[in-house]
């Protein structure tokens, strides 16, 4: 910030870019549900892992400013590996590097923080090759060439347009307003003796750590916060639609509009105080997030029954 020329320029891009990064995955993801890219599962598979590693380097990263939140939070989060039976409490003391969040700590959480968008780089090669090997998908689910559109001009200049919508909202926040998007407290140096009084992870994570909190099971939060990410895979595996967009499925269409939902509650959630009646609230939200992923195959109305129990109740269209 201070000893390198535009030192704080290159870190307000830096921390700004990775949260609209985040915005821009996430929309990257609900299209991909949206309209069936997972029935392709080795794109989506390299997908949800490239996730997971942008969720670890994100974490890692936040850790680097070494101010009051980044502090509490790679306790915390560090913490959680003690719920490991036999093992988590070497493991924890391993990732400390000594008996609590210190300086070797930061060394290793830095080299990780550079280290892992490598892997990043070359798992996306990996997602990219998947991809071509059967072609994009596109919203109407066509699979011959000639019923498709060309991309030049009509994508070329659809996705000019939004890069550039994208980057002046990005340049406003960086300039006009860098540091709303961020936690004020962070702003405090690290202090092992005072315990902030509501710990937080960054905004695009609030959606897990409500998950996680939700638990009253220590071991159970954890579980319950890799499977919040973890049951993407399984949207191959019990996809049942016809059709590969959900614009042609009544159902699948509620069934992403309540997602969608769920999970901004649960963004609201994470960001509450520990206590009533917010801790009930993330436990119902939890339980409706999970279960909309086990009820998903029955929104899918494939089979001949399903036609007959709507023609019955005169719900919907198939």
């Amino acid at each position: 910030m201070r000893d390198v020329n535009l030192g704080w320029l290159l870190r307000i891009l830096h921390a700004n870019g990775a949260r609209i990064f985040f915005i821009c995955i996430y929309l990257h993801i609900g299209r991909g549900i949206y309209y069936g890219a997972f029935i392709n599962s080795h794109v989506w598979a390299t997908g949800v892992s490239i996730l997971f590693l942008l969720i670890a380097t994100a974490f890692l990263g936040y850790v680097l400013p070494w101010g009051q939140i980044s502090f509490w939070g790679a306790t915390v989060i560090t913490n959680l590996f003690s719920a490991i039976p036999y093992l988590g409490d070497d493991i924890v003391f391993w990732l400390w590097g000594g008996f609590a969040v210190s300086q070797p700590t930061l060394n290793r959480f830095f080299a990780l923080h550079f280290f892992l968008p490598f892997r990043i780089a070359a798992l996306t090669a990996v997602h990219l090759l998947f991809l071509h090997q059967n072609g994009s998908s596109n919203p109407l689910g066509v699979r011959r060439n000639f019923d498709k559109l060309l991309f030049h001009p009509y994508f070329s200049w659809k996705d000019l347009i939004g890069f550039a919508i994208f980057f002046r909202i990005f340049l406003y926040i960086c300039l006009i307003k860098p540091w709303d998007l961020g936690d004020p407290e962070n702003f405090i140096p690290a202090n092992p003796l005072v315990t902030p009084l509501h710990i937080q992870p960054e905004w695009y994570f609030l959606f897990a750590y409500a998950i996680l909190r939700a638990i009253p099971n220590k071991l159970g939060g954890v579980l319950a916060l890799a499977a919040s990410v973890a049951v993407l895979y399984t949207l191959p595996v019990i996809n049942l639609r016809r059709f590969k967009s959900s614009g042609f499925n009544f159902w699948g269409k509620k069934f992403l509009w309540i997602l969608l939902s769920v999970i901004f509650l649960l963004t609201w959630a994470g960001a509450r105080p520990v206590e009533a009646p917010y801790v009930i609230i993330s436990q119902i939200l939890t339980t409706l997030y999970f279960s909309l992923f086990i009820f998903w195959p029955f929104t899918i109305i494939k089979y001949p029954i399903s036609y007959l129990l709507i023609s019955i109740c005169g719900i919907g269209e198939a």
